[in-house]
């Protein structure tokens, strides 16, 4: 995981969305990707959720550094571009873990976490409706997921802008931030 991260420095500028299930991260990472056509790097979990639900398996804790693993080297894949968004990336996969496993600990999943660089993040809203799938399960946590992305951040004192109300409105302040930020970078 380590060569990953040092791969990922080669990106100029790295937009990462954070948030809880159905908060519109992947909806606002495609948009924002397709905007500046910049590099689009997918949500590794679900990839990997869906694979082991097709297996008839579920997650476990277990799953937790594999998920973190693949979602590193699709970020080591974009990593040549000017521009990347992830639609998530391992402080969701540290902050899910904490979610889903609240025993979970990790000494080397937060160390990487400290070393993972992201220009800035977007932290989505729960006033979207909640959109069932086979893979989301948690809609009664929404507020306590959002709460928990909400102080990892905090607590890796990464920078942030919350972003509420309809797709259109996120995109909005999402593209005005990202632009400012280009401005001073």
């Amino acid at each position: 995981m380590e060569k990953n991260l040092e791969k990922q420095k080669a990106t100029r500028f790295k937009i990462v969305i954070v948030g809880p299930e159905s908060s519109g991260k992947t909806t606002l990472a495609k948009q924002l990707a397709a905007h500046y056509k910049a590099a689009f790097v997918p949500e590794f979990a679900r990839i990997y959720a869906e694979e082991k639900q097709q297996k008839g398996e579920i997650l476990t804790e277990n799953d937790v550094m594999p998920i973190a693993k693949g979602q590193l080297r699709l970020e080591c894949e974009a990593s040549g571009s000017a521009m990347m968004i992830c639609d998530t990336n391992i402080l969701s996969t540290l902050t899910y873990a904490r979610i889903y496993y609240p025993t979970f600990k990790s000494k080397t999943l937060e160390k990487y976490v400290e070393k993972s660089t992201a220009n800035f993040y977007f932290l989505t809203y729960i006033d979207t409706p909640w959109i069932a799938d086979s893979i989301r399960d948690l809609p009664y946590k929404r507020e306590t997921s959002f709460l928990e992305f909400q102080q990892t951040l905090k607590t890796y004192n990464q920078p942030y802008v919350l972003l509420k109300g309809d797709a259109e409105t996120r995109f909005q302040k999402a593209v005005a931030t990202i632009n400012k930020l280009l401005q001073h970078h």
